[in-house]
């Protein structure tokens, strides 16, 4: 072989060599976006189904304490009523938009509006007015902060997911307080003469 085809065969062999490196790094990288993109999936649903079932619940129950509180500030006609119902929009307000954090940086999605069950009290409570109004927002609202408290309870306790667990701990107190509160309230509107019609 001469050393002119000697070079030649070097030059040949180097050519494949490099084109098998750049095919090699195509496919590399290739495998490195299908794995990222795995483990992005991975994220929006590593979140185990008893967290995702907190999430909805906790959710639609902020929703509607926002909601029936701002009802009862408009609709209440006594002092304790409105600000019981003023507290529950600034409280639920603040932890709604702390929970919606943390779900939206797992890419999980959480109900924006009422369910039909608070859709449908939410509906009752807008047809009542005075004392009536009273009575029915703060029965409602002994039985939904027993729910809640239970709820974050667990979550706190038991949840598998560091953050919601964190959260749940955190709100729990305040929910505890509101319960004591919607008793209390819930107490005294009941303690009130019924309107004569």
């Amino acid at each position: 072989m001469s050393p002119q085809q000697n070079t030649r065969l070097s030059i040949l062999s180097v050519c494949i060599g490099v084109a098998f490196a750049a095919a090699s790094a195509g496919a590399a990288a290739q495998g490195t976006t299908a794995s990222s993109g795995a483990a992005s999936g991975a994220m929006a649903s590593k979140m185990s189904s008893a967290d995702k079932s907190f999430v909805q619940k906790a959710t639609i129950g902020g929703l509607a304490e926002v909601e029936f509180g701002k009802l009862a500030q408009q609709k209440g006609s006594s002092d304790q009523v409105k600000q019981f119902g003023s507290r529950m929009v600034e409280d639920h307000s603040k932890a709604n938009d702390e929970l919606k954090q943390i779900v939206s940086s797992q890419g999980i999605s959480a109900p924006t509006e009422l369910d039909a069950k608070h859709k449908s009290t939410m509906a009752k409570l807008d047809k009542l007015s005075g004392q009536q109004f009273d009575r029915a927002y703060m029965s409602d609202m002994v039985k939904d902060h027993k729910e809640d408290v239970a709820l974050f309870r667990k979550e706190s306790s038991s949840g598998k997911d560091s953050d919601l667990k964190s959260f749940a701990a955190k709100t729990l107190p305040t929910l505890e307080d509101h319960l004591k509160m919607a008793q209390s309230t819930d107490a005294a509107v009941k303690g009130g003469k019924t309107p004569s019609r």
